[in-house]
């Protein structure tokens, strides 16, 4: 049966594969309960099944959220045990609508950690009024990080998810937030871009960045690195992450690209 069930999901764009395994471990919970089979033996072969789906993934964090899947939910549903069992696939319907399927080909939502751009301000002077866009600004922390770093600036944020950016424009009503996909909005009128992506993405970022950005303007990264880019700055703000400062035009890092 798991074999089966990972078969099917493995030909599914990415978060289906988890919908269907933890959809999946749960029928088979229901089902044994159904048939009189203890709770704990239901909830050990549902959990066994749910991580045998996990292998047709290939990215570990994938292969974590599956398996964890039906152990967190069945935990968080006996804690609050007046919950139905049918209330974790109405939480798994919320989260594609949240979080539809293509914003998951980006990062999932990584806020910004409280402190991460403290001082920052010192390596990048902008002007006053700099437009500064926060590209995937999900519930808006980059933006108050953002705001604390650079008060006067004109604040941008771009959201695919749009209840993410709904709940965004509420809480940062000293930004603009659209809704839209970070990668088909024009960058070329920010004087920094702020990311908070995944290493995958950085390459492309970087693309973006050398179509559209002008001279003397900057994208800044926290935590990941651009591949074979020198940075004008490595800031490691209040919470010990880095943050990466490319300024336009880039320079190459010679000893990581040797052959540009």
């Amino acid at each position: 049966m798991a074999s089966n069930v990972a078969a099917r999901a493995s030909g599914l764009a990415w978060p289906l594969p988890a919908l269907v395994a933890w959809g999946t471990a749960w029928a088979l919970f229901l089902a044994a309960r159904a048939a009189g089979v203890g709770p704990a033996p239901a909830a050990c072969g549902a959990a066994f099944l749910g991580a045998a789906c996990a292998l047709v993934e290939t990215a570990p964090w994938r292969r974590a959220a599956i398996v964890a899947g039906f152990p967190l939910s069945f935990a968080a549903l006996g804690f609050a045990g007046s919950l139905p069992a049918w209330a974790w696939l109405a939480l798994l319907a919320a989260l594609v609508l949240a979080y539809p399927r293509r914003a998951w080909r980006d990062a999932p939502l990584f806020p910004t950690p409280a402190g991460a751009l403290q001082g920052v301000e010192a390596a990048v002077v902008l002007r006053p009024q700099a437009r500064i866009l926060d590209a995937g600004c999900g519930l808006g922390a980059g933006l108050a990080e953002l705001r604390r770093a650079w008060p006067e600036a004109a604040l941008h944020g771009v959201e695919f998810s749009w209840p993410l950016a709904l709940v965004c424009r509420l809480r940062r009503r000293d930004a603009r937030i659209a809704r839209g996909d970070l990668w088909r909005t024009d960058w070329s009128s920010y004087d920094l871009v702020y990311l908070f992506q995944r290493p995958e993405s950085m390459a492309r970022a970087v693309a973006k960045a050398r179509q559209e950005m002008r001279p003397g303007t900057w994208l800044a990264s926290l935590e990941f690195e651009a591949p074979d880019l020198r940075p004008h700055h490595r800031h490691v703000g209040a919470d010990g992450r880095p943050v990466w400062l490319y300024r336009l035009p880039f320079a190459l890092d010679r000893r990581r690209s040797p052959r540009d």
